[in-house]
Protein backbone atom coordinates (compact mmCIF):
# COMPACT_ATOMS: atom_id res chain seq x y z
CA UNK A 1 0.00 0.00 0.00
CA UNK A 2 1.19 3.52 -0.82
CA UNK A 3 2.84 5.45 1.95
CA UNK A 4 0.94 8.63 1.27
CA UNK A 5 -2.83 8.43 1.04
CA UNK A 6 -3.09 11.73 -0.82
CA UNK A 7 -0.86 10.35 -3.56
CA UNK A 8 -2.78 7.09 -3.73
CA UNK A 9 -6.00 8.95 -4.14
CA UNK A 10 -4.73 11.52 -6.68
CA UNK A 11 -6.12 14.45 -4.71
CA UNK A 12 -6.00 17.59 -6.90
CA UNK A 13 -3.33 20.02 -5.66
CA UNK A 14 -5.80 22.91 -5.36
CA UNK A 15 -8.16 20.83 -3.22
CA UNK A 16 -5.25 19.62 -1.07
CA UNK A 17 -4.13 23.22 -0.47
CA UNK A 18 -7.65 24.37 0.47
CA UNK A 19 -7.94 21.45 2.88
CA UNK A 20 -4.70 22.44 4.55
CA UNK A 21 -5.79 26.07 4.86
CA UNK A 22 -9.33 25.31 6.10
CA UNK A 23 -8.30 22.41 8.30
CA UNK A 24 -11.31 20.35 7.27
CA UNK A 25 -12.89 18.79 4.21
CA UNK A 26 -15.83 19.88 2.06
CA UNK A 27 -19.14 18.02 2.10
CA UNK A 28 -20.16 15.63 -0.67
CA UNK A 29 -22.75 18.16 -1.87
CA UNK A 30 -20.07 20.87 -2.19
CA UNK A 31 -17.82 18.55 -4.17
CA UNK A 32 -20.66 17.73 -6.55
CA UNK A 33 -21.40 21.40 -7.16
CA UNK A 34 -17.71 22.02 -7.79
CA UNK A 35 -17.49 19.10 -10.24
CA UNK A 36 -20.55 20.38 -12.13
CA UNK A 37 -19.10 23.90 -12.34
CA UNK A 38 -15.59 22.87 -13.39
CA UNK A 39 -16.76 20.41 -16.06
CA UNK A 40 -19.27 23.01 -17.31
CA UNK A 41 -16.47 25.57 -17.71
CA UNK A 42 -14.23 22.91 -19.28
CA UNK A 43 -16.61 21.94 -22.06
CA UNK A 44 -17.73 25.53 -22.56
CA UNK A 45 -14.09 26.29 -23.38
CA UNK A 46 -13.93 23.31 -25.77
CA UNK A 47 -16.85 24.65 -27.80
CA UNK A 48 -15.57 28.22 -27.58
CA UNK A 49 -12.23 27.16 -29.11
CA UNK A 50 -14.06 25.52 -32.07
CA UNK A 51 -16.00 28.66 -32.97
CA UNK A 52 -13.25 30.92 -34.45
CA UNK A 53 -13.10 29.08 -37.79
CA UNK A 54 -16.73 29.95 -38.56
CA UNK A 55 -16.20 33.57 -37.48
CA UNK A 56 -13.10 34.25 -39.64
CA UNK A 57 -14.15 32.39 -42.79
CA UNK A 58 -15.52 35.58 -44.31
CA UNK A 59 -12.20 37.26 -43.50
CA UNK A 60 -9.98 34.57 -44.97
CA UNK A 61 -12.14 34.24 -48.08
CA UNK A 62 -14.25 37.42 -48.35
CA UNK A 63 -17.10 37.51 -50.83
CA UNK A 64 -17.27 40.46 -53.23
CA UNK A 65 -18.47 43.70 -51.65
CA UNK A 66 -18.43 42.25 -48.14
CA UNK A 67 -16.87 44.21 -45.30
CA UNK A 68 -15.06 43.21 -42.16
CA UNK A 69 -16.02 45.90 -39.66
CA UNK A 70 -19.56 44.70 -38.93
CA UNK A 71 -19.46 41.92 -36.40
CA UNK A 72 -21.87 39.02 -35.84
CA UNK A 73 -24.28 38.75 -32.94
CA UNK A 74 -23.96 39.14 -29.97
CA UNK A 75 -21.71 42.18 -30.65
CA UNK A 76 -23.70 43.57 -33.58
CA UNK A 77 -27.40 44.06 -34.14
CA UNK A 78 -29.68 41.07 -33.84
CA UNK A 79 -31.93 41.41 -36.90
CA UNK A 80 -31.28 43.42 -40.05
CA UNK A 81 -33.62 43.80 -42.99
CA UNK A 82 -30.96 45.34 -45.21
CA UNK A 83 -27.69 43.65 -46.06
CA UNK A 84 -25.54 46.59 -44.99
CA UNK A 85 -22.39 44.62 -45.61
CA UNK A 86 -22.87 45.04 -49.34
CA UNK A 87 -23.10 48.82 -49.29
CA UNK A 88 -20.15 50.93 -50.37
CA UNK A 89 -20.22 52.82 -47.07
CA UNK A 90 -18.84 49.76 -45.31
CA UNK A 91 -16.78 48.35 -48.11
CA UNK A 92 -13.28 47.21 -47.19
CA UNK A 93 -10.16 47.00 -49.26
CA UNK A 94 -9.20 43.73 -47.57
CA UNK A 95 -8.79 40.95 -50.11
CA UNK A 96 -8.56 37.94 -47.82
CA UNK A 97 -5.72 35.69 -46.81
CA UNK A 98 -3.78 33.47 -49.17
CA UNK A 99 -4.25 30.49 -49.76
CA UNK A 100 -7.97 30.86 -48.91
CA UNK A 101 -8.83 33.90 -51.01
CA UNK A 102 -7.92 32.46 -54.41
CA UNK A 103 -9.55 29.95 -56.69
CA UNK A 104 -10.84 27.02 -54.66
CA UNK A 105 -10.39 28.93 -51.39
CA UNK A 106 -13.87 28.02 -50.17
CA UNK A 107 -13.17 24.35 -50.85
CA UNK A 108 -9.97 24.59 -48.84
CA UNK A 109 -11.87 26.04 -45.90
CA UNK A 110 -14.38 23.20 -46.23
CA UNK A 111 -11.55 20.66 -46.36
CA UNK A 112 -10.15 22.04 -43.11
CA UNK A 113 -13.55 21.58 -41.46
CA UNK A 114 -13.88 18.00 -42.74
CA UNK A 115 -10.31 17.17 -41.64
CA UNK A 116 -11.01 18.55 -38.17
CA UNK A 117 -14.24 16.54 -37.80
CA UNK A 118 -12.61 13.38 -39.16
CA UNK A 119 -9.71 13.57 -36.68
CA UNK A 120 -12.13 14.45 -33.91
CA UNK A 121 -14.38 11.45 -34.68
CA UNK A 122 -11.55 8.94 -35.04
CA UNK A 123 -9.63 10.35 -32.10
CA UNK A 124 -12.71 9.91 -29.92
CA UNK A 125 -12.40 6.10 -29.93
CA UNK A 126 -8.81 6.15 -28.71
CA UNK A 127 -9.42 9.04 -26.30
CA UNK A 128 -12.24 7.18 -24.57
CA UNK A 129 -10.09 4.16 -23.81
CA UNK A 130 -7.19 6.34 -22.68
CA UNK A 131 -9.55 8.30 -20.44
CA UNK A 132 -10.55 5.09 -18.65
CA UNK A 133 -6.93 3.89 -18.46
CA UNK A 134 -5.12 7.08 -17.43
CA UNK A 135 -5.80 9.63 -14.72
CA UNK A 136 -8.87 11.51 -15.98
CA UNK A 137 -7.80 14.81 -14.43
CA UNK A 138 -4.38 14.76 -16.09
CA UNK A 139 -5.80 13.43 -19.36
CA UNK A 140 -8.50 16.11 -19.58
CA UNK A 141 -6.24 19.00 -18.59
CA UNK A 142 -3.55 17.87 -21.08
CA UNK A 143 -6.13 17.71 -23.85
CA UNK A 144 -7.39 21.20 -23.05
CA UNK A 145 -3.94 22.74 -22.94
CA UNK A 146 -3.01 20.94 -26.19
CA UNK A 147 -6.20 22.24 -27.84
CA UNK A 148 -5.31 25.76 -26.75
CA UNK A 149 -1.77 25.48 -28.08
CA UNK A 150 -2.80 24.34 -31.57
CA UNK A 151 -5.69 26.81 -31.78
CA UNK A 152 -3.14 29.50 -30.95
CA UNK A 153 -0.65 28.16 -33.51
CA UNK A 154 -3.33 28.39 -36.21
CA UNK A 155 -3.77 32.05 -35.27
CA UNK A 156 -0.01 32.61 -35.21
CA UNK A 157 -0.04 31.92 -38.94
CA UNK A 158 -1.33 35.49 -39.28
CA UNK A 159 1.57 37.03 -37.35
CA UNK A 160 4.17 34.73 -38.93
CA UNK A 161 2.73 35.57 -42.37
CA UNK A 162 2.28 31.90 -43.30
CA UNK A 163 0.44 31.23 -46.57
CA UNK A 164 0.97 27.47 -46.83
CA UNK A 165 -2.31 25.51 -46.83
CA UNK A 166 -0.65 22.44 -45.31
CA UNK A 167 0.28 24.37 -42.16
CA UNK A 168 -3.35 25.30 -41.39
CA UNK A 169 -4.59 21.83 -42.33
CA UNK A 170 -2.15 20.11 -39.93
CA UNK A 171 -2.95 22.56 -37.11
CA UNK A 172 -6.68 21.79 -37.40
CA UNK A 173 -6.13 18.04 -37.64
CA UNK A 174 -3.99 17.94 -34.50
CA UNK A 175 -6.44 20.28 -32.75
CA UNK A 176 -9.21 17.82 -33.65
CA UNK A 177 -7.32 14.99 -31.95
CA UNK A 178 -6.85 17.03 -28.78
CA UNK A 179 -10.50 18.13 -28.87
CA UNK A 180 -11.51 14.46 -28.81
CA UNK A 181 -10.29 14.22 -25.22
CA UNK A 182 -13.08 16.46 -23.94
CA UNK A 183 -16.47 14.85 -24.20
CA UNK A 184 -15.64 11.29 -23.03
CA UNK A 185 -13.78 12.73 -20.05
CA UNK A 186 -16.37 15.21 -18.78
CA UNK A 187 -19.25 12.72 -19.18
CA UNK A 188 -17.20 10.10 -17.31
CA UNK A 189 -16.54 12.54 -14.46
CA UNK A 190 -20.23 13.48 -14.13
CA UNK A 191 -21.22 9.81 -14.31
CA UNK A 192 -18.76 8.97 -11.53
CA UNK A 193 -20.22 11.58 -9.17
CA UNK A 194 -23.94 11.25 -9.81
CA UNK A 195 -26.11 8.15 -9.58
CA UNK A 196 -28.90 7.28 -12.01
CA UNK A 197 -31.78 8.72 -9.98
CA UNK A 198 -31.75 12.28 -11.40
CA UNK A 199 -28.93 11.88 -13.89
CA UNK A 200 -31.09 12.76 -16.92
CA UNK A 201 -32.31 16.09 -15.53
CA UNK A 202 -28.91 17.08 -14.11
CA UNK A 203 -27.11 16.27 -17.33
CA UNK A 204 -29.83 17.94 -19.41
CA UNK A 205 -29.26 21.23 -17.59
CA UNK A 206 -25.48 20.73 -17.54
CA UNK A 207 -25.49 20.10 -21.30
CA UNK A 208 -26.31 23.79 -21.87
CA UNK A 209 -22.53 24.34 -21.91
CA UNK A 210 -22.62 23.57 -25.65
CA UNK A 211 -24.68 26.67 -26.48
CA UNK A 212 -22.91 28.78 -23.84
CA UNK A 213 -19.58 27.77 -25.40
CA UNK A 214 -20.76 28.71 -28.90
CA UNK A 215 -21.87 32.14 -27.71
CA UNK A 216 -18.67 32.65 -25.67
CA UNK A 217 -16.53 31.65 -28.64
CA UNK A 218 -18.40 34.08 -30.90
CA UNK A 219 -17.90 36.88 -28.38
CA UNK A 220 -14.20 36.22 -27.94
CA UNK A 221 -13.43 35.72 -31.63
CA UNK A 222 -15.46 38.70 -32.85
CA UNK A 223 -14.28 41.10 -30.14
CA UNK A 224 -10.61 40.83 -31.16
CA UNK A 225 -11.13 40.45 -34.91
CA UNK A 226 -10.31 44.12 -35.60
CA UNK A 227 -6.76 43.53 -34.30
CA UNK A 228 -6.14 40.76 -36.86
CA UNK A 229 -7.87 37.43 -37.48
CA UNK A 230 -5.05 35.60 -35.69
CA UNK A 231 -6.29 36.93 -32.35
CA UNK A 232 -9.67 35.28 -32.98
CA UNK A 233 -7.90 31.93 -32.54
CA UNK A 234 -5.40 32.95 -29.88
CA UNK A 235 -8.00 34.38 -27.45
CA UNK A 236 -10.20 31.23 -27.31
CA UNK A 237 -7.00 29.16 -27.24
CA UNK A 238 -5.88 31.01 -24.12
CA UNK A 239 -9.33 30.50 -22.60
CA UNK A 240 -9.29 26.71 -22.98
CA UNK A 241 -5.67 26.50 -21.80
CA UNK A 242 -6.50 28.46 -18.62
CA UNK A 243 -9.57 26.26 -18.11
CA UNK A 244 -7.23 23.26 -18.42
CA UNK A 245 -5.12 24.63 -15.57
CA UNK A 246 -8.31 25.02 -13.50
CA UNK A 247 -9.17 21.36 -14.18
CA UNK A 248 -5.69 20.23 -13.16
CA UNK A 249 -5.83 22.15 -9.88
CA UNK A 250 -9.37 21.43 -8.68
CA UNK A 251 -11.13 18.60 -10.52
CA UNK A 252 -11.52 15.29 -8.65
CA UNK A 253 -12.68 12.82 -11.34
CA UNK A 254 -13.66 10.12 -8.82
CA UNK A 255 -15.36 10.51 -5.41
CA UNK A 256 -12.87 7.96 -4.05
CA UNK A 257 -10.04 10.39 -4.82
CA UNK A 258 -11.28 12.68 -2.05
CA UNK A 259 -12.54 10.00 0.35
CA UNK A 260 -16.18 9.56 -0.69
CA UNK A 261 -17.95 6.42 -1.85
CA UNK A 262 -18.61 6.07 -5.56
CA UNK A 263 -22.37 5.85 -6.36
CA UNK A 264 -21.67 3.31 -9.10
CA UNK A 265 -19.75 0.75 -6.99
CA UNK A 266 -21.84 -2.04 -5.41
CA UNK A 267 -21.98 -2.27 -1.63
CA UNK A 268 -20.21 -5.61 -1.76
CA UNK A 269 -17.04 -3.79 -2.76
CA UNK A 270 -17.29 -1.20 0.02
CA UNK A 271 -14.41 -2.60 2.02
CA UNK A 272 -11.92 -2.76 -0.85
CA UNK A 273 -9.51 -0.44 0.96
CA UNK A 274 -7.71 -2.05 3.90
CA UNK A 275 -8.34 -0.81 7.41
CA UNK A 276 -4.85 0.67 7.77
CA UNK A 277 -5.54 3.04 4.89
CA UNK A 278 -8.88 4.05 6.38
CA UNK A 279 -7.32 4.70 9.81
CA UNK A 280 -4.55 6.75 8.19
CA UNK A 281 -7.16 8.85 6.38
CA UNK A 282 -9.00 9.50 9.61
CA UNK A 283 -5.80 10.42 11.45
CA UNK A 284 -4.93 12.97 8.75
CA UNK A 285 -8.36 14.55 8.98
CA UNK A 286 -9.34 13.55 5.48
CA UNK A 287 -12.57 11.90 6.54
CA UNK A 288 -14.84 14.11 8.58
CA UNK A 289 -16.36 12.97 11.82
CA UNK A 290 -19.85 11.68 11.38
CA UNK A 291 -19.17 10.06 8.02
CA UNK A 292 -20.34 6.53 8.44
CA UNK A 293 -19.62 5.40 4.88
CA UNK A 294 -16.30 3.59 4.53
CA UNK A 295 -13.70 4.75 2.09
CA UNK A 296 -14.00 2.90 -1.17
CA UNK A 297 -11.24 1.70 -3.36
CA UNK A 298 -9.01 4.32 -4.92
CA UNK A 299 -9.71 5.20 -8.53
CA UNK A 300 -6.55 3.60 -9.82
CA UNK A 301 -7.51 0.13 -8.55
CA UNK A 302 -10.29 -0.50 -11.07
CA UNK A 303 -9.36 -1.78 -14.50
CA UNK A 304 -10.43 -0.22 -17.78
CA UNK A 305 -12.25 -2.08 -20.53
CA UNK A 306 -11.32 -2.40 -24.19
CA UNK A 307 -13.32 -1.10 -27.15
CA UNK A 308 -14.68 -4.53 -28.09
CA UNK A 309 -15.62 -5.32 -24.50
CA UNK A 310 -17.40 -1.96 -24.22
CA UNK A 311 -19.27 -2.61 -27.49
CA UNK A 312 -20.64 -5.82 -25.96
CA UNK A 313 -22.41 -3.90 -23.19
CA UNK A 314 -26.14 -4.20 -23.97
CA UNK A 315 -27.43 -1.09 -25.72
CA UNK A 316 -24.11 0.55 -26.63
CA UNK A 317 -24.22 -0.19 -30.36
CA UNK A 318 -27.95 0.54 -30.65
CA UNK A 319 -27.56 4.00 -29.13
CA UNK A 320 -24.31 4.62 -31.05
CA UNK A 321 -25.95 4.03 -34.44
CA UNK A 322 -29.04 5.95 -33.35
CA UNK A 323 -26.80 8.92 -32.50
CA UNK A 324 -25.16 8.64 -35.94
CA UNK A 325 -28.47 9.63 -37.55
CA UNK A 326 -29.57 11.95 -34.73
CA UNK A 327 -26.35 13.96 -35.01
CA UNK A 328 -26.60 13.90 -38.81
CA UNK A 329 -29.91 15.76 -38.49
CA UNK A 330 -28.75 18.10 -35.69
CA UNK A 331 -25.50 19.14 -37.36
CA UNK A 332 -27.17 19.67 -40.72
CA UNK A 333 -29.36 22.28 -39.05
CA UNK A 334 -26.32 23.69 -37.23
CA UNK A 335 -24.28 24.23 -40.40
CA UNK A 336 -26.98 24.85 -43.02
CA UNK A 337 -29.88 26.57 -41.23
CA UNK A 338 -28.47 30.12 -41.66
CA UNK A 339 -27.98 29.51 -45.39
CA UNK A 340 -31.47 28.00 -45.70
CA UNK A 341 -33.03 31.02 -43.98
CA UNK A 342 -31.20 33.46 -46.24
CA UNK A 343 -32.34 31.57 -49.35
CA UNK A 344 -35.99 31.17 -48.31
CA UNK A 345 -38.70 33.79 -48.67
CA UNK A 346 -40.23 34.33 -45.21
CA UNK A 347 -43.35 36.47 -44.96
CA UNK A 348 -42.80 37.71 -48.50
CA UNK A 349 -39.26 38.92 -47.79
CA UNK A 350 -35.72 37.57 -47.95
CA UNK A 351 -33.58 38.26 -44.89
CA UNK A 352 -29.92 39.19 -44.89
CA UNK A 353 -27.17 36.66 -44.25
CA UNK A 354 -26.47 38.31 -40.91
CA UNK A 355 -30.13 38.21 -39.87
CA UNK A 356 -30.35 34.56 -40.90
CA UNK A 357 -27.36 33.72 -38.72
CA UNK A 358 -28.88 35.55 -35.75
CA UNK A 359 -32.29 33.94 -36.23
CA UNK A 360 -30.78 30.45 -36.46
CA UNK A 361 -29.49 30.70 -32.87
CA UNK A 362 -33.08 30.20 -31.68
CA UNK A 363 -32.83 26.62 -32.89
CA UNK A 364 -30.23 26.10 -30.12
CA UNK A 365 -32.57 27.71 -27.59
CA UNK A 366 -35.17 25.07 -28.42
CA UNK A 367 -32.41 22.48 -28.20
CA UNK A 368 -31.52 23.51 -24.63
CA UNK A 369 -35.16 23.14 -23.57
CA UNK A 370 -35.34 19.80 -25.40
CA UNK A 371 -32.27 18.44 -23.63
CA UNK A 372 -33.62 19.36 -20.19
CA UNK A 373 -37.11 18.06 -21.01
CA UNK A 374 -35.84 14.76 -22.42
CA UNK A 375 -33.63 14.22 -19.37
CA UNK A 376 -36.46 14.98 -16.94
CA UNK A 377 -38.97 12.73 -18.73
CA UNK A 378 -36.50 9.85 -18.96
CA UNK A 379 -35.82 10.16 -15.21
CA UNK A 380 -39.52 10.09 -14.38
CA UNK A 381 -40.29 7.17 -16.70
CA UNK A 382 -36.95 5.47 -16.08
CA UNK A 383 -36.97 4.76 -19.80
CA UNK A 384 -34.14 6.35 -21.81
CA UNK A 385 -34.83 4.49 -25.07
CA UNK A 386 -38.58 5.19 -25.07
CA UNK A 387 -37.92 8.88 -24.48
CA UNK A 388 -35.21 9.18 -27.15
CA UNK A 389 -37.20 7.25 -29.76
CA UNK A 390 -40.37 9.25 -29.06
CA UNK A 391 -38.49 12.53 -29.53
CA UNK A 392 -36.97 11.30 -32.81
CA UNK A 393 -40.37 10.28 -34.15
CA UNK A 394 -41.84 13.64 -33.06
CA UNK A 395 -39.01 15.41 -34.91
CA UNK A 396 -40.37 14.10 -38.24
CA UNK A 397 -43.69 16.03 -38.25
CA UNK A 398 -41.97 19.05 -36.65
CA UNK A 399 -39.51 19.27 -39.57
CA UNK A 400 -42.34 18.75 -42.08
CA UNK A 401 -44.37 21.56 -40.51
CA UNK A 402 -41.32 23.82 -40.43
CA UNK A 403 -40.66 23.24 -44.13
CA UNK A 404 -44.31 23.83 -45.16
CA UNK A 405 -45.41 26.62 -42.81
CA UNK A 406 -42.12 28.21 -41.74
CA UNK A 407 -42.19 30.61 -44.68
CA UNK A 408 -45.60 32.12 -43.76
CA UNK A 409 -44.18 34.68 -41.33
CA UNK A 410 -41.13 35.30 -39.17
CA UNK A 411 -43.13 34.56 -36.01
CA UNK A 412 -44.32 31.23 -37.42
CA UNK A 413 -40.76 30.45 -38.49
CA UNK A 414 -39.36 31.14 -35.02
CA UNK A 415 -42.01 29.05 -33.23
CA UNK A 416 -41.69 26.06 -35.57
CA UNK A 417 -37.87 26.31 -35.57
CA UNK A 418 -37.72 26.16 -31.77
CA UNK A 419 -40.13 23.20 -31.71
CA UNK A 420 -37.96 21.40 -34.28
CA UNK A 421 -34.85 22.21 -32.21
CA UNK A 422 -36.54 20.82 -29.10
CA UNK A 423 -37.31 17.42 -30.67
CA UNK A 424 -34.07 17.16 -32.69
CA UNK A 425 -31.57 18.17 -29.99
CA UNK A 426 -33.48 16.55 -27.11
CA UNK A 427 -32.53 12.91 -27.88
CA UNK A 428 -29.08 14.00 -29.10
CA UNK A 429 -28.39 15.60 -25.70
CA UNK A 430 -29.94 12.67 -23.79
CA UNK A 431 -27.91 10.00 -25.58
CA UNK A 432 -24.58 11.81 -25.33
CA UNK A 433 -25.01 12.47 -21.61
CA UNK A 434 -27.31 10.37 -19.40
CA UNK A 435 -27.48 7.32 -21.69
CA UNK A 436 -23.70 7.20 -22.11
CA UNK A 437 -23.22 7.52 -18.35
CA UNK A 438 -25.82 4.80 -17.67
CA UNK A 439 -24.22 2.35 -20.08
CA UNK A 440 -20.73 3.16 -18.80
CA UNK A 441 -21.86 2.03 -15.35
CA UNK A 442 -23.95 -0.91 -16.59
CA UNK A 443 -24.71 -3.71 -14.13
CA UNK A 444 -22.85 -6.20 -16.36
CA UNK A 445 -19.58 -4.47 -15.32
CA UNK A 446 -20.27 -5.34 -11.65
CA UNK A 447 -18.54 -2.17 -10.53
CA UNK A 448 -15.04 -3.53 -11.18
CA UNK A 449 -14.32 -1.78 -14.45
CA UNK A 450 -13.94 1.76 -15.71
CA UNK A 451 -15.92 2.05 -18.94
CA UNK A 452 -17.55 5.48 -18.78
CA UNK A 453 -15.14 7.33 -21.06
CA UNK A 454 -14.81 4.37 -23.45
CA UNK A 455 -18.59 3.95 -23.84
CA UNK A 456 -19.07 7.71 -24.24
CA UNK A 457 -16.35 7.75 -26.91
CA UNK A 458 -17.92 4.88 -28.87
CA UNK A 459 -21.36 6.49 -28.83
CA UNK A 460 -20.30 10.08 -29.52
CA UNK A 461 -17.52 9.07 -31.92
CA UNK A 462 -20.02 7.18 -34.06
CA UNK A 463 -22.39 10.14 -33.82
CA UNK A 464 -19.65 12.55 -34.90
CA UNK A 465 -19.21 10.62 -38.14
CA UNK A 466 -22.87 11.30 -38.86
CA UNK A 467 -22.29 14.94 -37.88
CA UNK A 468 -19.66 15.21 -40.62
CA UNK A 469 -21.71 13.29 -43.20
CA UNK A 470 -24.96 15.28 -42.81
CA UNK A 471 -23.67 18.70 -43.87
CA UNK A 472 -21.65 17.06 -46.67
CA UNK A 473 -24.75 15.34 -48.10
CA UNK A 474 -26.74 18.55 -47.77
CA UNK A 475 -24.22 20.36 -49.95
CA UNK A 476 -25.03 17.98 -52.80
CA UNK A 477 -28.77 17.54 -52.17
CA UNK A 478 -29.49 21.27 -51.79
CA UNK A 479 -28.76 21.71 -55.51
CA UNK A 480 -31.84 19.53 -56.19
CA UNK A 481 -34.04 21.63 -53.93
CA UNK A 482 -34.65 21.98 -50.19
CA UNK A 483 -37.51 19.49 -50.26
CA UNK A 484 -34.94 16.79 -51.03
CA UNK A 485 -32.85 17.86 -48.04
CA UNK A 486 -35.82 17.72 -45.68
CA UNK A 487 -36.82 14.29 -46.96
CA UNK A 488 -33.28 13.09 -46.17
CA UNK A 489 -33.49 14.60 -42.69
CA UNK A 490 -36.89 13.05 -41.95
CA UNK A 491 -35.73 9.63 -43.14
CA UNK A 492 -32.67 9.93 -40.91
CA UNK A 493 -34.86 10.75 -37.90
CA UNK A 494 -37.07 7.75 -38.69
CA UNK A 495 -34.05 5.41 -38.91
CA UNK A 496 -32.69 6.82 -35.64
CA UNK A 497 -35.94 5.96 -33.89
CA UNK A 498 -36.18 2.50 -35.45
CA UNK A 499 -32.64 1.64 -34.36
CA UNK A 500 -33.81 1.86 -30.76
CA UNK A 501 -36.71 -0.56 -31.33
CA UNK A 502 -35.08 -3.44 -29.46
CA UNK A 503 -34.27 -1.21 -26.49
CA UNK A 504 -37.79 0.23 -26.51
CA UNK A 505 -39.36 -3.26 -26.55
CA UNK A 506 -37.06 -4.33 -23.69
CA UNK A 507 -38.08 -1.32 -21.59
CA UNK A 508 -41.79 -1.89 -22.31
CA UNK A 509 -41.50 -5.58 -21.39
CA UNK A 510 -39.64 -4.70 -18.21
CA UNK A 511 -42.31 -2.19 -17.18
CA UNK A 512 -45.12 -4.58 -18.13
CA UNK A 513 -43.65 -7.40 -16.07
CA UNK A 514 -43.18 -5.10 -13.08
CA UNK A 515 -46.78 -3.90 -13.40
CA UNK A 516 -48.07 -7.47 -13.59
CA UNK A 517 -46.04 -8.49 -10.54
CA UNK A 518 -47.29 -5.55 -8.51
CA UNK A 519 -50.90 -6.20 -9.63
CA UNK A 520 -50.72 -9.91 -8.77
CA UNK A 521 -49.16 -9.06 -5.42
CA UNK A 522 -51.98 -6.63 -4.68
CA UNK A 523 -54.63 -9.19 -5.62
CA UNK A 524 -52.96 -11.82 -3.41
CA UNK A 525 -53.05 -9.49 -0.42
CA UNK A 526 -56.79 -8.89 -0.96
CA UNK A 527 -57.76 -12.64 -0.89
CA UNK A 528 -58.94 -13.84 2.60
CA UNK A 529 -56.59 -16.40 4.22
CA UNK A 530 -59.39 -19.03 4.43
CA UNK A 531 -60.10 -18.75 0.71
CA UNK A 532 -57.44 -20.33 -1.55
CA UNK A 533 -56.27 -18.55 -4.71
CA UNK A 534 -57.81 -19.48 -8.04
CA UNK A 535 -54.57 -21.03 -9.16
CA UNK A 536 -54.50 -23.23 -6.05
CA UNK A 537 -58.11 -24.34 -6.60
CA UNK A 538 -57.18 -25.51 -10.06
Amino acid sequence: MANNLDTARNIPPGVWLIRKIRGKDWSLKTYRYMVLLITFIAYTSYHASRKPSSIVKSVLDPEPDKALNVYPWPIGSVFLKDEILGKNKYKSEYTGWEPFNGKGGTKKLGLIDVAFLACYSLGMYGAGHLGDTLDLRLFLSSGMIGSGIFAGLFGMGYFWNIHVFGFYLVMQMVAGLFQATGWPSVVAVIGNWFGKRKRGLIMGIWNAHTSVGNITGSLLAASVLEYGWGWSFIAPGMFIALAGVLVFLFLAPYPEDVGFPCPNVPAARAEAVPRDVESQAQSEGIVEKGKNAPIREVSGVRRSVGLLEACMIPGVLSFAFCLFFAKLVAYTFLYWLPFYLSQTEIGGEYMSVKSAGNLSTLFDVGGIVGGILAGHISDKLRARAITAASFMYAAIPSMLLYRIYGSFSQTMNIVLMMIAGLFINGPYALITTAVSADLGTHSSLRGDSRALATVTAIIDGTGSIGAALGPLLTGFLSTKGWNTVFVMLMLSALIAGLLLSCQVVAEINDKTSKLMRSTSGLQSSEVPPSQPLLSEQR
